[in-house]
C-alpha cells in the first residue's frame, strides 16, 4: 500500500521561464542556449548537486565557461515560480493522510530557496541531493529518503518530469511515473487510491 508521495521539485512544483534565460543571453551577447549548456555540463553540474562544491563556485564556473560572469550570476539568481495547482494537489494528499515530500537534485542554496518561495510549510520533508551526497537517479538518493522517512520503497510513489531520473526509484522498489501535468498526476493518484474519485 502506498502511503508516501515523493515529488521532483523543478518542472513539477517549481517552474523556470525559458524566455527569461533567452532574454539574459541576448542582452549579454551570448548565443541561445549557451548558459544552460555550460551550467548543465556534467563536469560542472555533478559536483554542485552532490555537495562537492557550492552554488557560488558553480556560478563562477559557469561565468568562466561562457566568458560572462554577470550573465551567469543573473541567470542563477533566479528562483522560478511555484505551481499553485500542484500545491493544491499536495494539500489534498496531506489532508487525506498521505505523506508528501520533495526530492530534488539541488545545490546548497535549496534550503534558502525553499524558505524564500514559502514552500517549506507545504511538505512533510524536502530532500536535497547536495545534502544527501547522491543525485537522482542514483539509488542511494532514494534509499536515503526512505531511511529518513522510515518508509519502505514499496510504499512510495515518485514522479519526475525527467524520464532518466525514474530508474533509481524503480530499482529500489518504488512506483514511479513520468510527470507531464498536474491533471495526469491527479488521475494517477486517484487510481492508486491516494485521492478520492471526483
Amino acid at each position: 500500500m502506498i502511503t508516501t508521495v515523493l515529488l521532483d521539485l523543478d518542472g513539477v512544483v517549481r517552474h523556470f521561464d525559458p524566455l527569461r534565460v533567452a532574454e539574459i543571453e541576448e542582452r549579454h551577447g551570448l548565443t541561445a542556449g549557451q548558459l544552460m549548456a555550460a551550467g548543465f555540463a556534467p563536469d560542472l553540474l555533478e559536483p554542485v548537486i552532490t555537495g562537492a562544491t557550492t552554488r557560488s563556485t558553480w556560478t563562477e564556473q559557469v561565468g568562466e565557461a561562457v566568458g560572462n560572469p554577470a550573465a551567469a550570476a543573473e541567470w542563477l539568481a533566479g528562483r522560478g515560480t511555484v505551481d499553485a495547482e500542484m500545491l493544491g494537489v499536495v494539500a489534498e494528499l496531506r489532508t487525506a493522510g498521505v505523506t508528501v515530500a520533495v526530492l530534488t537534485n539541488g545545490t546548497d542554496s535549496i534550503p534558502l530557496e525553499m524558505e524564500e518561495l514559502g514552500l517549506v510549510v507545504h511538505f512533510d520533508a524536502i530532500f536535497n541531493s547536495a545534502s544527501i551526497g547522491f543525485a537522482k537517479p542514483d539509488v542511494r538518493a532514494f534509499e536515503a529518503v526512505c531511511d529518513a522517512l522510515d518508509v519502505a520503497p514499496e510504499a512510495v510513489f515518485f514522479t519526475d518530469d525527467s524520464a532518466s531520473k525514474l530508474s533509481g526509484a524503480i530499482e529500489v522498489g518504488m512506483t514511479a511515473d513520468l510527470f507531464t501535468s498536474s491533471k495526469v498526476l491527479v488521475h494517477r493518484l486517484t487510481t492508486l487510491g491516494l485521492l478520492p474519485a471526483p
